[in-house]
């Protein structure tokens, strides 16, 4: 597949994908393909991209590649935007930004609302839903800032970010100024939360650095100066009032209590399961930050002591995002940290300790010849064990590179997966994230890539395991239920998730938990603890269903 962008290189090969056996329900129990999409074939993974109506085109501001700014790129996330319980996809663009770019390449390019006909299509909704920002986008975040049961949007720019608040008719308003959110440092991530239990989202924006145009001291004669060159910017702690605004809450929190680390990407899930949400930041060329929240909205600097500040040989990396899942099945929130080298995969061993095993799972032999900016863990074949993706391209040239979809053989190692055709192209890829738009049960993929079109991938797996997936709707809590803690039990294992926001690089993935259970034929149990500490529990589920749980009410 030829690349529309101007950077190429589609067509890639490469050398040797490993096939993997596969095993689970016969391939007749394949959902068939939404009218108008093409039917599932033989490959895994099937770009639908056109198909489906998405007709995005990423930009930058000029025809070069030539700051560290114009290098990151942009994301998506995946919400219900209008309520009728489909995925939607709101994706990211940059254009044109005074300072960054040479100069102007055309009109400004606008980020865009796609709805989700409910068919495997979309259709731009854009213009009526008032979300078409033109600032230069890096990253999404979506959560219910007022907690009346839609789904807002927070839009990170380098320079003003954005506050898109749902009217609860698919259509927004814009009011970061006015809410006190409109931080206009350049921000690479951001990600809500209830820091302090009261029950709202709370917003914390990972910014990123300090561009300098005119600085041009630098040894290597075709790139651009890296990110040491410039000073860090601080990241930020919004605290939500309740009245629709926010108060800045970054010494309160003690967040500004270590110095600024150049952050690219965040998530916050509850690493140590004690009710409270941590935050992981990923900083480039300085230590990750681990805050572990110690309640009252305060938290406390940890990652050197935790072990999840730096990579495997001490060093600090060039990190862009921690995606969070539970590796190894024991429980507890591990770490996959995507970066310019071989990355990490921090495994959580209780009480805040993390052993970096990008060695051991052959995670690094596969990783290490690509710069790798998003994608994170997903259990794609529902085999019942977390699979990952990387999504890949050069760092300061214009060169694509490919993909790599990597399964978990279920004994704490990664082999290339079979995915299909796409994964032997090159793109310039950037963000990667997660969600069953077609709502068949199993996970697709949504890939950004810079000055390029994003690809849909959709999952035709062709003989997965079964899966559950569960919304939770939050009514003493907010209403995303974030930080709820989830069990599933199921022929006689058990799979523990922490619900949070954003996961991944510049992306929000699939606001529904999502199980795959193997060869489970029945959910034995399903335990919600949410953050108010309410516990509910459900025995004897039927799998391959959609279900919801409303605190306090109960399951459909």
């Amino acid at each position: 597949m030829d690349s529309p962008g101007w950077f190429g290189g589609a067509g890639w090969a490469l050398g040797l994908v490993v096939v993997l056996a596969c095993s689970g329900p016969s391939e007749d129990s394949r959902a068939e393909a939404p009218a108008g999409l093409p039917a599932a074939g033989d490959q895994a993974f099937l770009d639908v991209t056109a198909a489906a109506g998405l007709d995005f085109l990423h930009q930058v501001g000029d025809e070069l590649m030539n700051n560290i700014v114009e290098s990151l790129g942009s994301g998506a996330a995946w919400l219900d935007a209008d309520g009728d319980r489909d995925l939607d996809l709101y994706l990211l663009n940059q254009g044109w930004l005074k300072g960054v770019s040479g100069g102007p390449r055309g009109e400004s390019a606008a980020n865009r609302l796609y709805r989700n006909r409910g068919d495997g299509t979309f259709e731009d909704v854009t213009r009526r839903a008032g979300t078409g920002d033109t600032g230069y986008g890096y990253a999404v975040a979506v959560g219910d800032v007022d907690n009346d049961g839609d789904a807002d949007l927070y839009v990170a720019n380098c320079g003003a970010n954005r506050l898109y608040v749902n009217r609860g008719d698919g259509t927004f308003r814009e009011r970061a100024a006015e809410a006190g959110v409109d931080d206009e440092r350049c921000s690479a991530g951001a990600t809500f939360l209830d820091a302090d239990g009261d029950g709202r989202l709370d917003l914390y924006v990972a910014n990123y650095l300090v561009f300098d145009p005119d600085y041009t001291l630098h040894y290597a004669p075709d790139v651009y100066p890296g990110p040491l060159a410039y000073a860090a910017e601080g990241d930020a702690l919004y605290r939500n009032r309740g009245d629709g605004s926010f108060e800045d809450w970054t010494t309160h929190a003690g967040i500004d209590a270590v110095p600024a680390g150049r952050a690219m990407g965040v998530v916050a899930t509850d690493f140590d399961l004690d009710g409270r949400p941590d935050l992981f930041v990923a900083n480039d060329a300085s230590e990750n930050f681990l805050f572990r929240n110690i309640g009252d909205g305060e938290f406390e600097e940890t990652a050197v002591l935790s072990g999840a500040a730096f990579g495997f040989y001490g060093e600090a990396t060039g990190a862009m995002a921690g995606s969070v899942g539970d590796l190894d099945n024991d429980g507890l929130p591990d770490i996959l940290v995507t970066d310019t080298t071989y990355g990490s995969l921090y495994r959580n061993t209780e009480d805040l300790l993390f052993e970096d095993l990008v060695v051991s799972s052959g995670l690094a032999a596969l990783s290490g010849q690509w710069v790798s900016w998003g994608g994170g863990f997903f259990d794609f074949d529902n085999d019942a064990d977390l699979d990952a993706l990387l999504v890949n391209g050069d760092l300061k040239h214009p060169t694509g590179r490919p993909d790599l979809l990597l399964e978990n053989t279920g004994d704490g190692k990664f082999v290339s997966g079979e995915g299909g055709d796409y994964f032997a192209t090159a793109r310039l890829g950037r963000g990667g994230s997660f969600a069953d738009f077609d709502d068949d049960g199993d996970l697709d993929v949504l890939i950004t890539n810079l000055d390029d079109a994003p690809v849909l991938l959709r999952n035709d797996w062709p003989a997965p395991g079964h899966w559950l997936r569960l919304g939770l709707v939050g009514t003493v809590g907010n209403r995303d239920g974030f930080g709820a803690i989830v069990t599933v039990e199921a022929d006689g294992r058990s799979w523990r998730r922490v619900h949070h926001a954003a996961s991944g690089y510049l992306t929000q993935n699939d606001p529904r938990l999502h199980f795959g259970l193997g060869g489970a034929t029945r959910v034995d149990r399903l335990e919600v603890i949410w953050p108010a500490g309410s516990r509910q529990t459900f025995e004897d589920l039927e799998v391959d269903q959609p279900y919801t749980v409303t605190e306090g009410e109960g399951i459909e």
